[in-house]
């Protein structure tokens, strides 16, 4: 039988990427004391505010159809929301709600991208990126980012990647799977590339709420940039509500309008009662990213600290997020290898940094979404395969 094109570019880009992860469930699932710290899903129950609002919204009978582009009362949240927040005027007009980032991504590079033209993104980067920029028949072009800088984009590194095919920069901050944050100054340097070479900015912002010390910036702060960026987000992260699956889009007028027939032939509008709560969250304060941020760099210490005296391994503090990056490089080993070890020997789960792209070779991804116990965990398990490494080495 003949299938699309797009089965073809997307094979193994989508679940093959987490193979120790779902390894790990399958071990958990037979009854393996398996501790997963390989992703990034909030262990607290989501903001009281978000399911309360839900509640009262099914209550009332909001389980009837939407429309394309979202319910008034959110989008006109979110405008208010990003106006304040930003140094540009949003309005509903700017506003697309969708299930989440990831369809936010995909309706950008949908709505963007011919076969041929080329997105540049930040290497190491999130698992999905490749697909969603391969879905439309688009060229991913990674730019390499050095742990030396931490991991922050830097427009000179782009632009040596720029070519006539180059449609958009792909920006992710607060970063997955570093927990890097671009500064004001990188990204005015980064729009001033985009605007000379007539690119869009794509600024995926899911973590914006997990930045834990400074202020966080982003495109939207230079009015010059708004007509040609982007940017998506979702409650996933910021409410630990991953499964409501409840994200947006904020762009120029223009492309909400361009856009708008993609989402509704895709989706046909989202679910009011999901609206309704996410407008209620979005309004009130967000005690559940807070105690997040807390809980997110006391264990993001715990590993720093706990792995100070292992002298083949290499760990920093995180600036925002879910994660912590692990160096294992001077142990000889890929990621995978180690990776694969630890989940065998120790009964922990993480993801080899060779998924995040070639500048992540060499790496492991430890999620801090787990409690202080398993955290405690973690560095025991850590510690001892890094032992067994440097017995390996010395051998």
């Amino acid at each position: 039988m003949r299938y699309g094109d797009i089965t073809s570019r997307l094979a193994n880009l989508g679940g093959d990427k987490w193979a120790v992860h779902l390894e790990a469930l399958k071990m958990k699932a037979n009854g393996a004391d398996v501790v997963i710290a390989s992703i990034g899903e909030p262990e607290i129950p989501p903001s009281p505010i978000l399911m309360q609002g839900c509640h009262d919204a099914l209550n009332a009978g909001r389980a009837g159809y939407s429309n394309g582009q979202g319910e008034p009362g959110l989008l006109l949240a979110l405008a208010e929301r990003y106006t304040e927040r930003r140094q540009t005027t949003i309005t509903s007009a700017n506003v697309m709600t969708v299930p989440g980032t990831q369809t936010a991504l995909y309706l950008t590079m949908m709505g963007l991208l011919n076969p041929g033209d080329e997105v540049l993104v930040g290497d190491p980067y999130y698992v999905s990126y490749e697909g969603v920029v391969a879905a439309p028949g688009g060229r991913f072009v990674p730019v390499p980012m050095s742990p030396d800088n931490g991991f922050r984009l830097q427009a000179a590194d782009i632009e040596c990647h720029i070519t006539p095919r180059s449609r958009a920069i792909l920006l992710t901050t607060p970063h997955n799977p570093t927990g890097a944050v671009l500064r004001a100054e990188d990204l005015r340097a980064i729009g001033d590339l985009a605007k000379k070479y007539d690119l869009w900015i794509i600024s995926d912002e899911v973590y914006e709420e997990l930045v834990f010390d400074g202020t966080f910036a982003s495109p939207l702060d230079f009015p010059d940039l708004a007509k040609r960026s982007i940017t998506v987000s979702s409650i996933s992260k910021s409410h630990a509500a991953p499964g409501f699956r409840s994200g947006w889009i904020i762009a120029p007028e223009e492309f909400v309008s361009r856009v708008l027939p993609l989402s509704e032939t895709l989706l046909f509008g989202n679910q009011p009662f999901i609206a309704d709560a996410t407008e209620d969250a979005l309004r009130a304060p967000n005690t559940t990213a807070q105690a997040m941020r807390t809980s997110y760099r006391r264990r993001a210490q715990m590993l720093v600290d706990g792995l100070a005296d292992q002298d083949n391994v290499t760990v920093a503090l995180p600036d925002a997020g879910m994660f912590v990056m692990l160096d294992i490089r001077a142990t000889g080993q890929s990621g995978e290898r180690f990776a694969q070890t630890l989940l065998t020997r120790e009964g922990i789960s993480v993801l080899p940094g060779e998924v995040f792209g070639h500048q992540g070779a060499g790496f492991v991804r430890i999620s801090l979404t787990i409690t202080d116990e398993d955290m405690a965990r973690v560095v025991r398990g850590l510690t001892t395969v890094l032992s067994a490494a440097n017995t390996e080495v010395s051998a």
